[in-house]
């Protein structure tokens, strides 16, 4: 093999490798805001008591933008489907929760959950900066 054959053999490999983990990476961010959203209509009455207890206003309203941004962001952003944006809007949902949900950073279970959330942000900022990659709707759009 000619050092230029097998130079386009490393780069083939190496971007099918970044297509692939740009998509397990989308998957794997997108599972906890889908299952989330799902839990949500399981069981709405103990949500709507949460999201009250905090202090927000209608919360049958927040529960069902909750449960929309968790689902449909999920989808979307399994799928590539403006992506940049997607990942955007799940990033601020994650940072807002953290501090509206997780705040009690002296209770250890808070304390986890409030950094799961800023940790979600990260990579979903990930996903702003570097997009969706090969295997998405995204790039068939280009």
């Amino acid at each position: 093999m000619s050092q230029a054959a097998s130079i386009r053999a490393t780069v083939a490999t190496s971007n099918n490798l970044t297509s692939t983990a740009s998509l397990a990476g989308r998957i794997f961010l997108s599972a906890i805001f889908i299952l989330s959203g799902i839990s949500k209509i399981g069981a709405p009455a103990m949500m709507i008591g949460y999201i009250g207890s905090v202090g927000l206003p209608f919360p049958s309203w927040a529960l069902g933008i909750a449960i929309a941004v968790e689902i449909l962001g999920g989808a979307a952003l399994i799928a590539g489907y403006r992506t940049r944006t997607t990942a955007a809007i799940l990033a601020t949902f994650s940072v807002f929760t953290a501090l509206i949900f997780h705040s009690a950073l002296a209770d250890q279970n808070q304390f986890i959950h409030f950094f799961k959330n800023i940790a979600m942000a990260g990579g979903l900022l990930q996903i702003v900066a570097f997009g969706a990659g090969r295997f998405s709707l995204d790039a068939r759009r280009q």
